[in-house]
């Protein structure tokens, strides 16, 4: 009869609070990891090879250079903008991600959401697959943040009343 994997309670808990990933391979994805479930994942786990996602201090550094290259100040012209566009969005979404991203531009708390969008899409350009992603997200993001930013509108209108 095969001995069932089993773990301390204490142990078990811990490990469920995070999603754990093997090493990246050369293209940059990963595998996922169940250390509560799997023998040979919490071996893996006690040997140092899995990482967290969510342990901030594992990764506080590649957070910071990743955002660094994202947030840099880079400004294009709005042809371009839309030939960006048009290249990363299927075409029942080009027109409102465009007037989004112009919008975004000319808002100082969602200018961020623009330069976000227009490095991801220059490093994607330049062979970093995994940066399409997030034009998308970027997108959403000013559209989160412009709707912040009307919401603050409509409550200061209303307290002048």
């Amino acid at each position: 009869m095969i001995k069932k994997f089993r773990l301390q309670r204490k142990t078990k808990k811990k490990l469920n609070k995070g999603l754990w990933l093997y090493p990246t391979d050369k293209d940059g994805n990963s595998l996922n990891a169940r250390p509560t479930k799997n023998q040979k994942d919490y071996s893996a786990y006690k040997k140092g090879e899995l990482r967290n996602l969510f342990d901030k201090r594992n990764s506080r550094k590649e957070s910071k250079e990743f955002w660094s290259k994202l947030n840099k100040e880079v400004s294009v012209s709005d042809e371009v903008l839309e030939e960006y566009v048009n290249d990363i969005f299927a075409e029942e979404y080009r027109v409102s991600s465009y007037r989004t991203l112009l919008e975004a531009k000319d808002n100082p708390k969602a200018i961020i959401a623009y330069y976000n969008f227009i490095n991801a899409y220059n490093l994607q350009d330049n062979g970093e697959s995994s940066f399409g992603n997030i034009c998308c997200m970027s997108v959403d993001s000013a559209i989160d943040l412009l709707r912040e930013e009307q919401k603050i509108k409509k409550k200061a209108r209303k307290k002048r009343r």
